[in-house]
């Protein structure tokens, strides 16, 4: 395995969740999740020599794989979509009583419900990404990226209520 080949494996598994977190809230189903998780490290594969350095690493990964979920999630709305959540969540790595399990079982779900571009607003704000680099991944201001998610703030507390 070459230098490059090893920095990118380190890159891959040190970031591993944001990835997870992407395929995950972009897919219905296990098999789907995998999928995107694999064409978003093909992509990030792709890409790696083009990395400069300019932004923070965790900001081009973002960027690439937003683009990659989205890109595939417009090819498969063709394809029928379910409502299915898949059988496990973050939970599944962190043990954490019922009541919580449920609440983040609820969040992912209304979360799927919101539009793309809301959607990785959302992700990226859950990350604690600060809203500059929300903004730079979406092409927006900072202030846009602060305003949308003060509004989404609101629409997800309506939906968990709604869906609880």
């Amino acid at each position: 395995m070459s230098l490059k080949e090893k920095e990118f494996a380190k890159l891959i598994k040190d970031n591993q969740g944001l990835i997870i977190k992407v395929s995950r809230l972009y897919t219905n189903t296990l098999e789907d999740e995998q999928d995107l998780f694999q064409e978003i490290v093909l992509q990030l594969w792709r890409s790696y020599d083009s990395f400069k350095g300019q932004s923070k690493i965790s900001t081009w990964m973002y960027r690439v794989a937003l683009n990659t979920a989205i890109t595939l999630f417009r090819k498969k709305t063709k394809s029928p979509q379910t409502d299915e959540l898949m059988d496990y969540h973050h939970s599944d790595f962190v043990e954490i009583d019922d009541e919580k399990h449920q609440h983040i079982t609820t969040l992912y779900k209304v979360i799927k419900m919101l539009p793309n571009v809301e959607r990785a607003i959302v992700t990226m704000y859950l990350d604690d990404l600060p809203y500059r680099d929300i903004a730079e991944n979406l092409g927006i201001t900072e202030v846009n990226a602060r305003v949308k998610m003060n509004r989404l703030k609101k629409t997800l507390k309506q939906l968990m209520e709604k869906h609880a």
